[in-house]
Formats: structure tokens, sequence, C-alpha cells
């Protein structure tokens, strides 16, 4: 028996001694041959009550089948801090309930990207990071740019003044940035499992061109600046010819009561979500996300 055992102590050794000659460029080339595993494709469907307005006249709603595998939710810029105080108080408020729903729609099946701009160093070698660059490089209708910026028409219909920041801290700290008082997204939210990271427009069109993903869930801040502006926005991802919706009740606005219309900040981000269900993608609430049609799974 004893003989047995050193010669079983042996092998280890050699083992580790092979191992240890390999370069370890080998040994991450050997890495990278083996793709990162992305997130099954299974049945289930999810009923979303989409709100949308005409130009004229009020809201109606219909009813949105969307297959869970073909389904993405984004997260926008739900960072770790801010220098708007009041702006980041709201964000660490809603944060948890963010978290919750995403766990729900990641169970049954929903893909789930990160967007905190500004933070990838943060998740550099992560397998979310990764998973995110390796897509293949996917052929868009149009050049995808980092950032959609309003068109001159949408600018002079824009429902609130926000040209001075929109924070309403009440006293105002200037803040041209970088750095950035962020430095990855809110620690109550997970990444985790089959998750994806990413900041950039091009790569995340790659991935759902990848993944065969066409129906794109936005929520995060800030509903007037970032959710509409990125390169991953509702601007640009309608352009592209995704399905998009907007979780209405996971977003908020940059909007601050002393300029036009003079409104309180609740009732500033909901007429920039009104603006977006009327000028470029229909509204959801959260809880569609949660659960999927009985039967469909």
């Amino acid at each position: 028996m004893y003989t047995a055992l050193k010669g079983e102590r042996m092998k280890l050794i050699s083992r580790r001694s092979l191992l240890s000659s390999i370069p370890a460029a080998a040994l991450l080339s050997g890495a990278q041959n083996n793709p990162l595993p992305n997130r099954p494709k299974v049945p289930g469907t999810l009923s979303l009550r989409a709100r949308r307005r005409t130009k004229t006249g009020g809201p109606s709603e219909e009813t949105l089948q969307w297959p869970v595998a073909k389904t993405a939710i984004v997260i926008c810029d739900m960072w770790n801090g801010h220098h708007c105080q009041l702006s980041a108080q709201r964000v660490a408020v809603m944060a948890p309930r963010m978290n919750k729903v995403i766990t729900a729609a990641r169970s049954n099946g929903v893909m789930i990207i990160h967007s905190p701009s500004d933070t990838m160093k943060f998740y550099e070698g992560t397998p979310h990071r990764e998973r995110m660059k390796n897509a293949p490089t996917a052929k868009s209708p149009f050049p995808i740019i980092n950032r959609c910026p309003r068109v001159p028409d949408e600018e002079r219909n824009f429902p609130i003044d926000d040209a001075a920041g929109g924070c309403d801290d009440p006293v105002v700290t200037p803040f041209s940035g970088p750095p950035y008082p962020w430095s990855r997204e809110h620690p109550a939210i997970d990444v985790i499992g089959f998750d994806g990271v990413s900041e950039s427009g091009q790569e995340i069109y790659n991935f759902c061109k990848q993944e065969g993903i066409d129906k794109i869930v936005l929520m995060g801040v800030h509903t007037n600046i970032c959710i509409l502006n990125r390169g991953f926005g509702a601007r640009q991802m309608t352009r592209l010819g995704f399905d998009v919706v907007l979780a209405r009740d996971l977003t908020d606005a940059m909007y601050d009561p002393r300029t036009r219309p003079f409104v309180s900040h609740t009732r500033g981000t909901e007429l920039v979500i009104e603006h977006i269900e009327r000028t470029w993608c229909a509204s959801i609430l959260s809880e569609d996300l949660t659960r999927v049609v009985p039967g469909s799974a």
C-alpha cells in the first residue's frame, strides 16, 4: 500500500512539474480556444403590457408576447456613485428593487446585460465582460456610434429643460469629469451566471445578433440622457431594428424643479417617459418581466 501511494505522489509531482514548464501564454491561448458558455435558450413567453402615445392623443396599451430566448434586459448606468447626491440616493433606493426584477427575469431565461458606462476597467478579465467582447462583429445597417444626441426637432419639443445638467441638489456642485465619481455598477445589483457587461453599442449589437436576440428592455438612468443617448440606448436600438421597451418604474431622470416646466422631480421623469412613449418606444411595468405566460415554458 505504501508503494502504491508513493507512486501516485510521484505522478502528481511529475504533472505539476510539467505544468510549471508550460509558458503562461500557452495556457492562456488554450483557455481562449474554449469559448465561454452562453445562456441556454429555453421556452417561455413574457406578456408585456406596453403603453404608447400618439403625437396628439393620450396613452394606449397593447400586449406584447416576447419569447424569453429572444429578449435581453440592458441596465443603463446604474452606478455606485454620482456627482449629484439626490440622484445617487434615488439610484441606491432603486437598485435593490431592480435586482429582484432581474433575478426573476434571469431565472425565466432572459439575458441580462449590465452597461455601467466608464467602468469597464473594473470588469476586465471577468467572464461577463469577456462574453460580450468575444461575440463576432456583426454587420449593422449603419455605423453604430457611442452617443446619439437629440436631433433639432426633438430638442425643440423636449418636455423638460436639462441644459444645466438637471441636478436637483440644493447647491449644485459643478462637474466636468473625468475623473468620474463612479467606478462600477451599484453593488446591490448582482452580476452573475450568464450575464454580460458592456458599455459598447457595437458589442451589444454583436452579441444580440450572435444569440438571436431582437427584443430589448431598457432600465436604469438617466431617462432623459443615457437611456436615450447611449450607443445601446432607445434611439440607436430602435433605429437598428430592435423591438425596444422602457421599464418605466425602474428609471429616473436628471431634472431640477427649478427649471422648465417647474414641476416636481417625479413629474419631470414622467414627462420624459411620456416623450419616449410618443417618440421612440413603448414602456412597461417591470413586474411583467418576473413571470412567463403559464404553459409557455
